[in-house]
């Protein structure tokens, strides 16, 4: 069994790097899952980024890169990539570098399987213009 202190160090590190990756994602996964599954928000940020992702060894940028990579070929978890992407734009992967991740995928999971993973890209950068659009006089 875990203790309280090394569980409330397990999630205070890991919503740190959730923050760094994308400022709201604690609040989102909380939000999405208080009220079926509030424990698997906090599995989600003590596990996988309060251990997985704290770990050294490599950037947070290449766990983003292999994260877009692993959900796009797996193709089944289109809210998580676009998650992902939106990090990985965020922690400052360029589109360019995403589009080649996602095109190193068709190699490995064919063709429908990245076609997917590019609609999802589509959607996140099609709200990121959106969010950062500035409104003009004649708006």
């Amino acid at each position: 069994m875990i203790d309280d202190e090394t569980r409330r160090d397990r999630s205070m590190r890991g919503e740190e790097i959730m923050r760094q990756l994308d400022p709201n994602a604690g609040a989102v996964i909380d939000t999405w899952l208080h009220d079926l599954a509030p424990d698997l928000g906090r599995y989600i940020r003590e596990f996988s980024f309060g251990d997985i992702y704290a770990r050294e060894g490599i950037s947070l940028r290449d766990r983003e890169i292999a994260a877009i990579a692993a959900l796009a070929a797996k193709s089944t978890a289109t809210s998580q990539l676009k998650g992902h992407i939106k990090a990985g734009l965020h922690i400052g992967l360029t589109k360019e570098e995403i589009v080649e991740v996602i095109m190193q995928t068709v190699i490995y999971s064919g063709v429908p399987a990245t076609l997917n993973a590019f609609a999802a890209m589509r959607d996140v950068l099609a709200a990121e213009e959106a969010a950062h659009k500035t409104p003009t006089a004649a708006e």
